[in-house]
């Protein structure tokens, strides 16, 4: 059995373990990202963690044969390097990524690999989790943003510029409040996140006239549940935008199976209810049955799907 260790690089977080390749996570560990320390910090940061993890497995007698990241921000999977990043990470757009964690680490160029973080998470759904066994699969998270990636035959589509996954930028009829667009975070509006996401419903239900007190969806969903009428309706929008938008990737893409992800998915039924019962309407009736899965692998799918990227040539 071979191993590679997975890293799943986000704006707060880090995380890493180390995956056999049958998708086993081992064991793993956490590290704060320093996002507001610049690109060199966060490496020389993952490298530290990386190398522990590896010491580990050697010391256990196991073989690390590579280091696959999913990180956040546009990543060229070609080249290694970040392309573009919010500013959640400062300084971390021109980051030589998986050369720079390959000299830290003294492994060869080819022994480390990177993908958006989506990207990611759903090879891990596409391997191990969820979508096992599929020819392709369509997975969409729905958390603090909306993002997605469409694996087929084993790969995840990244397109052209490396920028294929943005599926929460896109025109949703649901976007609306009295007639004007509402603004996205990517600097447009009317898009599917700026009415979807976490955010997109706590906004939502304080523009619906819900108490400020409400910190977050987490809040919203806590005044759904208690029959807050303001904030029945603001899961509903989000909800609904949510399944519309799913409803219509599913249309173009065809996939053999959708996963739905993410924080909002976790919610249970309050939000999958609503999100799947504005999904299927949506559906051509070629796809009337096309299976619709919580995704499996929680926090563990980025660094199953990372660790894909050395462990095997996806078949």
């Amino acid at each position: 059995m071979t191993y590679a260790v997975g890293v799943d690089l986000g704006g707060t977080k880090t995380a890493a373990g180390v995956v056999s390749s049958d998708g086993s996570v081992l064991f793993s560990a956490t590290v704060p990202t320093l996002n507001r320390s610049g690109g060199d910090a966060i490496l020389d940061a993952t490298a530290a963690l990386v190398s522990s993890l590896i010491g580990r497995a050697q010391a256990e007698g196991l073989a690390v044969s590579g280091v696959g990241v999913g990180s956040a921000g546009v990543i060229d999977a070609g080249r290694g390097v970040v392309v573009s990043a919010t500013d959640a990470i400062l300084g971390w757009a021109g980051t030589e990524l998986t050369a720079g964690l390959a000299h830290r680490l003294g492994l060869a160029p080819e022994a480390v690999r990177a993908v958006n973080d989506v990207h990611a998470h759903a090879l891990g759904e596409a391997w191990a989790g969820a979508a096992a066994g599929t020819a392709s699969s369509l997975l969409v998270a729905f958390g603090t943003g909306v993002g997605g990636s469409f694996v087929l035959g084993g790969q995840p589509v990244l397109g052209h510029r490396y920028a294929g996954g943005h599926v929460g930028h896109f025109a949703s009829p649901y976007a609306f409040h009295e007639g004007t667009a509402v603004p996205c975070v990517c600097g447009g509006a009317g898009h599917v996140e700026a009415i979807a996401s976490g955010p997109a419903i706590r906004e939502t239900y304080l523009r619906l006239g819900g108490t400020a007190q409400a910190a977050d969806a987490r809040a919203v969903f806590a005044l759904a549940g208690t029959s807050d009428p303001a904030a029945i309706k603001a899961v509903g929008i989000g909800a609904g935008a949510a399944g519309q938008a799913v409803g219509g990737l599913a249309n173009i893409l065809d996939p053999e199976v959708v996963v739905v992800s993410g924080g909002l998915s976790d919610a249970g039924a309050p939000w999958w209810r609503p999100m799947e019962r504005a999904l299927r309407p949506e559906l051509l009736p070629a796809l009337a049955g096309l299976p619709v899965l919580p995704a499996k692998l929680g926090n563990a799918a980025a660094m199953v799907g990372a660790a894909r990227l050395v462990l095997a040539s996806p078949s």
